[in-house]
């Protein structure tokens, strides 16, 4: 799984650039706001069909630009795919894929998978529950694709419910509806925690692994995937699982009422953390926080292998330039076997230790 060629136009500082990779390491060097990351969020957002950064599609259009187009030849599972995004201020972007348009991004985790670990990965450990929610629901939806139908259509489900509660002081009538997004939200729930449940098993035995040989033996990293209370066994078929859902939304009925906010379901879920058995959160250190933020990245991408059998796209935005010299190593050992993208502001010797090319960046220029 790789990308060969990308090719943009109008996107973010990129005028017209085209570059062709190596289906190795290529290291893009550069001074700060010159475009390095610029250009992994376009490798990403071709693999998504969301950007990492922006909240909206116009943000990604140059400023002198009425639209933006990104274009990438792909190779994955021994095909070749060409995946295009036509991006305008003014109406609907438009994503192909071998001139086949895809009605949702969610599609194009069927043609390549991309991992990205950023600086700001590096506290997932400390930041709160919706930070590794996000983590989760990122990877799943490329992982699998029914899962981002599946988290719309919950997510959707709640704002309605959370409209309700919001006005139905000033409409009562509007609870005559609110039986129906209870239903929907258990219903997807529900299949939004068997998700989340095998994703995190399989999480955290690669994980545990990767913590403990970069620590040195001395630590022992453990995941427990954590749902609302009445959900005694995540792993339970989903008929269950909207049991113990619907009991619980039953139970905070009045409370829902009264703050007009959904506190109940699995948008409040969290990944419970342990080193040494001890919070993360709480009591892990700062080189602790790193290293198990390291593990999960790196399962992540274990388990894109384990499930396509080829490694996905690997993007280290300036990570490297954060991590002490073990940490690096411990990294570099690791992403050997497929495609991998290294932003830094100097040439970096994971180049000679991958093979592969180096590419410098400057004012939306790449060479």
């Amino acid at each position: 799984m790789r990308i060969d060629r990308l090719e943009l136009e109008g996107f973010r500082n990129y005028l017209r650039q085209a570059a062709q990779f190596d289906p190795r390491c290529n290291v893009i060097c550069g001074e700060n706001a010159q475009g390095k990351t610029n250009l992994l969020e376009a490798v990403v957002y071709l693999s998504r069909g969301r950007s990492p950064r922006a909240r909206t599609d116009r943000e990604m259009i140059g400023f002198q630009a009425e639209g933006a187009r990104l274009t990438a030849q792909v190779e994955s599972r021994e095909r070749a795919f060409k995946i295009q995004a036509d991006l305008w201020r003014g109406k609907r972007r438009k994503i192909t894929v071998n001139q086949v348009p895809v009605k949702t991004g969610a599609a194009l985790g069927d043609v390549y998978h991309t991992v990205l670990f950023q600086p700001e990965d590096l506290s997932l450990i400390r930041e709160g529950a919706a930070a590794r929610r996000r983590f989760m629901d990122t990877a799943l939806c490329q992982l699998r694709p029914r899962y981002a139908a599946v988290l719309a259509g919950y997510e959707r489900a709640r704002e309605q419910k959370g409209r309700i509660l919001r006005d139905w002081g000033r409409r009562p009538d509007l609870l005559e509806a609110l039986p129906e997004f209870d239903e929907q939200m258990i219903r997807l729930g529900a299949a939004l925690i068997r998700y989340r449940y095998r994703f995190s098993l399989r999480l955290g035995e690669h994980a545990a692994v990767h913590h403990r040989e970069c620590s040195g033996g001395r630590e022992e990293l453990e995941l427990c995937y954590r749902t609302v209370s009445s959900v005694e066994d995540a792993g339970a078929d989903a008929e269950t699982l909207a049991d113990r859902l619907r009991r619980h939304m039953e139970s905070h009925r009045q409370a829902e009422l009264a703050s007009g906010l959904c506190l109940s379901g699995p948008h409040k879920d969290d990944l419970f953390v342990t080193i040494g058995g001890r919070d993360a959160k709480q009591y892990a250190s700062q080189g602790q926080t790193r290293t198990a933020a390291l593990a999960l990245k790196l399962a992540e991408r274990e388990i894109y292998r384990d499930a396509s059998g080829e490694w996905p796209v690997l993007l280290l935005d300036d990570v490297l330039s954060e991590l002490d010299p073990r940490r690096q190593d411990f990294v570099l050992n690791r992403i050997a076997g497929g495609q991998v993208f290294i932003t830094c502001c100097e040439e970096d010797r994971s180049s000679g230790l991958l093979g592969g090319r180096v590419f410098h960046v400057k004012d939306g220029t790449i060479r």
